[in-house]
C-alpha cells in the first residue's frame, strides 16, 4: 500500500504550492498600511511662569478686546504656513506634519491679552461688563486683523517669521463708535532653523514683539 505521508513531501507540485502560499502570506503582511504619522502641534509656549513685580505706575483704563479676525488666512485653520519667496511668494503652503494647537488668530489674541493685562483690565466686547461705565464712559474698543502669519523663505536655508497685524482703536458713543486711531504692525523675526520647528519659534517671538509694540502705541492713543 502507498504511504501517503511519505510520498507527499516528495511531490514537487505540492512543495511549490506551499512555497507560493507562504510567499503570498508574507507579501500580504508587508502590504498592510503603515499607521498614520501624527502631526506635531505647536503653540507660543507657556507664557509668564511667575507673577510680574508690582508696577508702581498708575493702572491704565480698561480696554474692550474684540476677537482677532484672520483676514489673511483660512478661517479656523491650524496649518503652519510658509512661503517660498525665491520661487512663488504668492502661494502660501502648509507644512504636512505640523499644526498649531489653535488657530493662529486665537494664539495671537491670547498673547496680546496676556501682555496688555499687566497694567489694565481687559474685557471681551461680548461681555455684559463692557456696557458698564468706567469714569462715566464705556471702555475703549480694540479691534485687530491678522493679515499675515507665515514663515517666509528667501532661500532654501534662510527664512524669517512675518507677522502683519492691523489694529483699530475706537471710542463707543451713543450713535456707534468714533475712530481714535489705526496702525499696521509689521514684525519679522529670523528663524533659527529652516523647518517648522524654527518657523513656529520665530512666529511666537514675533507675536511677543507685536504685543509690546501694540502696548506702547495704545498708551499714546488711548485717553486716560
Amino acid at each position: 500500500m502507498l504511504d501517503i505521508q511519505r510520498a507527499a513531501p516528495n511531490r514537487p507540485g505540492l512543495r511549490g504550492l506551499a512555497l507560493v502560499c507562504a510567499a503570498a502570506v508574507l507579501a500580504g503582511c508587508s502590504a498592510l498600511p503603515a499607521p498614520p504619522v501624527r502631526a506635531v502641534q505647536y503653540d507660543f509656549g507657556p507664557g509668564a511662569m511667575a507673577t510680574a513685580p508690582s508696577d508702581r505706575r498708575a493702572p491704565l483704563p480698561p480696554l474692550a478686546l474684540a476677537d482677532v479676525e484672520a483676514t489673511g488666512m483660512p478661517e479656523s485653520s491650524t496649518a503652519v504656513l510658509y512661503r517660498l519667496a525665491y520661487a512663488d511668494a504668492q502661494q502660501p503652503r502648509p507644512y504636512a506634519q505640523a499644526r498649531w494647537s489653535q488657530p493662529p488668530a486665537t494664539l495671537v489674541q491670547q498673547r496680546i491679552r496676556e501682555h496688555l493685562g499687566l497694567r489694565r483690565a481687559i474685557l471681551n466686547t461680548s461681555d455684559a461688563a463692557v456696557q458698564a461705565r468706567v469714569a462715566n464712559k464705556r471702555p475703549t474698543v480694540l479691534r485687530m486683523e491678522l493679515e499675515e502669519f507665515s514663515q517666509v523663505f528667501t532661500s532654501a536655508s534662510d527664512s524669517a517669521a512675518l507677522l502683519r497685524l492691523r489694529a483699530t482703536v475706537a471710542e463707543p458713543t451713543g450713535l456707534g463708535e468714533n475712530l481714535v486711531g489705526q496702525r499696521v504692525f509689521i514684525v519679522q523675526r529670523p528663524a533659527a532653523t529652516a523647518d517648522a520647528a524654527g518657523g513656529t519659534r520665530a512666529l511666537a517671538d514675533a507675536a511677543n514683539q507685536v504685543a509690546r509694540e501694540l502696548d506702547e502705541w495704545l498708551e499714546q492713543v488711548v485717553v486716560r
